[in-house]
């Protein structure tokens, strides 16, 4: 079939104008945590000049999503939660407060889990210094949403998958086991075994202080690690959370 031309009523000309991409998060109040999301962010302008990209940090309530969409100055925006997985912030404080909204505001799926998250963990173990004889304890965040809970012990089973060992998980609050029960069993199964922490946390804050802050030998760094650039798989899996709502959006304009 032809392309599109300079008389065709369907040319680029003619198509729905790019969604404005908001990268919502409700983040830690911490300075550490709010430079490193905002290097992330940064990252996603940088790599596609042409997308408008604004960041909104938010508490999931429709008042907060409107504001942040009044702000934005766009009825037509995506917005992409910057959690790794879709706990109550996404599958029902964001969604309810997009219902509320109504237009044209789209949410597009969390970040994790993904291959390319389990890469960036992999390597900052490695980083850490990680050896062939350490056990593994995957840390998240927790969530009372078992959807969520079953996708961190997903992504520790893709970790396990790449690092040829099986990997524990650990959750700082809400769900179980909590972290240092979950220490605390590697220790009983698996005596005198190091035990190497995968922060499976998006950026340093409250969460990875007490990741960092429990009884095991190797504390990797989170995904946005201080003084380390903001991985580029990490910028690719915001974009294409963006181009998924965005290429279905085009597809019914």
């Amino acid at each position: 079939m032809a392309g599109p031309s300079d008389d065709d009523p369907l040319s680029d000309s003619d198509a729905a104008p790019p969604l404005r991409l908001i990268a919502a998060t409700h983040g830690s109040p911490s300075t550490a945590n709010r430079k490193a999301v905002m290097r992330l962010v940064d990252r996603v302008a940088t790599a596609e000049p042409e997308l408008d990209v604004a960041i909104e940090f938010v508490d999931a309530k429709s008042a907060d999503i409107a504001a942040a969409v009044a702000a934005a100055g766009s009825v037509d925006a995506v917005i992409v939660p910057l959690t790794l997985s879709a706990g109550y912030h996404v599958r029902t404080g964001l969604a309810f407060g997009l219902e509320r909204i109504g237009g044209g505001v789209r949410l597009a799926a969390e970040l994790g889990p993904d291959d390319r998250l389990v890469a960036i963990l992999a390597e900052r173990l490695d980083e850490a210094g990680l050896d062939e004889g350490d056990a593994v304890l995957l840390a998240a965040a927790g969530s009372n949403d078992p959807r969520a809970v079953r996708e961190c012990f997903e992504t520790a089973r893709r970790l396990g998958h790449r690092l040829g060992r099986p990997v524990t998980v650990g959750f700082i609050a809400a769900a179980i086991p909590r972290l240092p029960d979950a220490i605390e069993m590697i220790r009983e199964v698996h005596p005198g075994t190091r035990i190497a922490v995968a922060a499976y946390l998006l950026a340093p804050g409250t969460f990875y202080d007490a990741a960092a802050a429990v009884d095991a030998e190797i504390i990797a760094e989170p995904l946005i690690a201080p003084g380390r650039p903001v991985p580029h798989a990490l910028v690719e899996v915001v974009l294409d959370r963006y181009a998924a709502v965005e290429a279905e959006r085009r597809h019914y304009a």
